[in-house]
């Protein structure tokens, strides 16, 4: 039987960096390469800058898996710190900013957790779509500004502030919580 530990113990932490780990390998090679080239291949409709956007519920997946492991504060906040970490030290093209992205999407995926311990434990659609809705925002914020979003013309950016909300709720809310209950099914997991 599988036991979800809303402690952190050392069992919790390898947990946690495993997730962080993971998944930065997964932003890396699985969904950046994606990304250029679907970019690359809308560079000549104008709206390419909107691709970042439909990609990014995919790069805020850590943060809310890590709180269904391990259902404590701050698991959200490591487990995207570690991925964007990870990430960037697997050669993301972004550098050392996605360390900072990373920092704002954990800490804003929290939000439908926090700051009640019952919320991580039950791991419940209402607050898994909460914190996807403001996980998108821990995306927008730093795109704008360091990204220069803020450079594009207005209906690029009203497209891109809205797709990056339905690609959060869609790949870090909906997916993930398909995911954790395929999981629930499978291991029956008790929460301690």
């Amino acid at each position: 039987m599988f036991t979800r530990s809303s402690k952190w113990n050392v069992k919790s932490v390898i947990l946690v960096a495993l997730i962080g780990i993971l998944m930065g390998i997964f932003y890396t090679y699985g969904t950046n390469d994606l990304y250029n080239l679907v970019k690359m291949l809308l560079l000549p409709t104008g709206y390419a800058p909107a691709t970042d956007a439909f990609f990014a519920g995919l790069w805020l997946m850590a943060a809310p898996l890590a709180m269904y492991f391990v259902p404590t504060k701050g698991s959200g906040l490591v487990g995207e710190l570690l991925a964007s970490i990870v990430e960037m030290a697997c050669g993301g093209q972004w550098g050392i900013t996605t360390v900072v992205s990373g920092l704002m999407q954990g800490l804003t995926n929290e939000i439908g957790f926090f700051p009640k311990k019952s919320r991580y434990q039950k791991f419940s659609w209402q607050s898994v779509l909460t914190g996807s809705f403001f996980a998108s925002f821990g995306f927008l914020i730093p795109c704008y500004l360091m990204y220069g979003w803020y450079k594009f013309a207005l209906k690029v950016q009203i497209v891109m502030f809205f797709v990056s909300i339905l690609s959060s709720v869609l790949f870090d809310g909906v997916l993930v919580k398909l995911i954790t209950n395929l999981f629930d099914r499978a291991l029956k997991p008790k929460v301690e």
